[in-house]
Formats: structure tokens, C-alpha cells, sequence
């Protein structure tokens, strides 16, 4: 892959530069491609990390094939809400990667499932198993694992038609002034920063229900319900609105604030169709503690 360095990007540093581009997954990755001597600057082989880039470079990285992860059964604590033979309702925790990445590959929520269980789905991939809807590392609640590929594609089917609700709890900066509003703008990557997610006008169509809960003045507690299901939709669509999720620095939050541990956002609901009974189920999970504890600070601040 090969990029050109734009004007706003000059005097960055190789691996700051490198770091930002779509599928480079970290700084540290970048780096360990800049030292073993897989980018080029100009057709010129450059190893260190600390070269700046000047404007119209061109920056040619070569990433060698990955090997696939060996997936490993790991005894882990999981909240799991609900199981039968076909599926599972997990309340996952903050910090818990759904399944193997690069910098990710134990310690995930797919690790902690083949432990559980003896099956699970084959159709999310080698990589993915049971898996049919994802979390964000430090977005905690509700998701849905399939045991069965049957299973696992009439759940995926609802989901694609919008039958399987969704819905979040979060904590925003600001007041939001409307009891309820619709947010139906278009996400795609961000043209600044190759590793965010941005209201696109050429992006994918994405739609979030908007209902206030709670307000507190310099925050609000929200619902939120997904019509869409686009990468980060929620901390997008807020934070374009001007009300970011309090704790997501990446979106305009503050890493910290009200003693959270990261984003404020939980997937507090679900329901959906069963997909072999074809019972009308619905779970909620709880929200994490920090979530909580914030919630219990902004209210003992109003009333005072």
C-alpha cells in the first residue's frame, strides 16, 4: 500500500504518519514495520520511526501476510444473561475485545465462549465464531452469540431487517434540548483520520432514535436505539450533534471525567425474535459500575 503526504500532514513523524493509515491497527505495528524495513520514503528503504515526512512524500508500507490466530479455549468470567442450545445473551464487560485482532489475539470475549461452549456458529469465520453482532472494546451490555449456523443466519437476517431491537444507555456532554430526536446522517471513515469513523455524506446511510432520560445540566442521560448498526455510530452521531458520550476522548469526550473508566455507553436492551422457538424474548443488562457511580455523582450534584 502506498500514500501520498498531504499538506496537512507534513512534519509528522514516520510511525505517527503511518499509524493513521487504513490497516495499520497501532503505532507500536507501525513501527515494528519501519524497523524491520518494510517502508519505503521516495523508493528509499527508512528505518527510523522519528523521520518526518514532508509534503508530497511518497510512503510505500509492505505488511507481510498475518498468520491466523490459533484459536484457544480460555477460562474466563463471562455475564451471560441467557442460554439454551441455540444461542446466548452475554453482558459484556468493559475492556473485553469481542474476538481475536492483531495486539488482541487471548483474553477475548470469542476465547472465553469456546470455554463455555461446546459449539458455536461457523459462518461469522474462523476468527469469529458465534459471533453475530459486535461491541466496541469499552462499550459494555447485551449481545446475542449464536451456537448454530441455523441459528446464526435467521438472527442475522432480523438484524439486517431491523427486527432485533437494540437499544443503549449513555451519558453525554451538554444538555440535549429535545426529549426525543432522530439523528439520520451518513457515516463513513473519516477524511483526517483514517482510523476514526465521521458523518460522510458518502458514507453508508445510519439512523439513531434519540429519548432523554435524565438531564443534569452539563450532561444528559440518554436512550438510544440503532435502525443502523455502522462501526462507532453511536459516539459518531453524538458527538456531531455536539452532546459526545462523556469518557470517549476519541469523539470529543474527556478521558476520566466523572470517574468514568472509558466511554459512557451501554447496550442496556435487547430483543429479539428466537430463532428456532420463535418466542418474542427481551434482556437487559446492567450497566457497568463506573457507569453507575457517575450516575449517582450527577444526581447528587442537582441537589444541592
Amino acid at each position: 500500500m502506498s500514500f501520498r503526504v498531504e499538506e496537512d500532514e507534513k512534519g509528522a513523524r514516520l510511525d505517527s504518519y503511518i499509524a493513521k493509515q487504513e490497516g495499520i491497527v497501532s503505532r507500536a505495528f507501525a513501527s515494528k514495520l519501519i524497523e524491520s524495513g518494510e517502508v519505503k520514503v521516495n523508493a528509499k528503504v527508512e528505518v527510523k520511526t522519528s523521520f518526518k515526512v514532508r509534503e508530497d512524500d511518497i510512503v510505500e508500507v509492505c505488511v507481510p501476510d498475518l498468520k491466523p490466530y490459533e484459536l484457544k479455549p480460555e477460562d474466563m468470567d463471562i455475564d451471560v444473561l441467557y442460554e439454551d442450545s441455540d444461542l446466548l445473551v452475554v453482558n459484556k464487560s468493559r475492556g473485553m475485545v469481542v474476538h481475536p485482532a492483531p495486539g488482541s489475539e487471548s483474553g477475548t470475549l470469542v476465547n472465553a465462549l469456546l470455554a463455555r461452549c461446546n459449539d458455536l456458529s461457523g459462518i461469522g469465520g474462523v476468527q469469529r465464531p458465534g459471533i453475530v453482532h459486535r461491541l466496541d472494546k469499552d462499550t459494555t451490555g447485551a449481545m446475542l452469540v449464536a451456537k448454530n449456523d441455523e441459528a446464526h443466519q435467521k438472527l442475522s437476517k432480523d438484524i439486517a431487517r431491523r427486527d432485533v431491537v437494540r437499544e443503549y444507555l449513555a451519558i453525554v456532554r451538554g444538555n440535549v434540548a429535545e426529549d426525543d430526536a432522530v439523528i439520520d446522517m451518513p457515516i463513513g471513515r473519516s477524511t483526517s483520520d483514517r482510523k476514526k469513523q465521521a458523518v460522510n455524506l458518502n458514507g453508508r446511510s445510519a439512523l439513531t432514535r434519540l429519548h432523554v432520560l435524565e438531564r443534569f445540566g452539563d450532561y444528559t442521560l440518554v436512550k438510544l436505539k440503532l435502525q443502523t448498526g455502522r462501526t462507532h455510530q453511536i459516539r459518531v452521531h453524538m458527538s456531531y450533534i455536539g452532546r459526545p458520550v462523556a469518557g470517549d476522548p476519541t469523539y470529543g469526550g474527556k478521558l476520566g471525567e466523572l470517574g468514568l473508566e472509558a466511554q459512557a455507553l451501554h447496550s442496556w436492551r435487547i430483543e429479539f425474535t428466537h430463532p428456532k422457538t420463535l418466542e418474542r424474548m427481551s434482556f437487559e443488562a446492567e450497566p457497568p459500575e463506573d457507569f453507575k457511580k457517575a450516575l449517582e455523582l450527577l444526581r447528587s450534584r442537582q441537589k444541592r
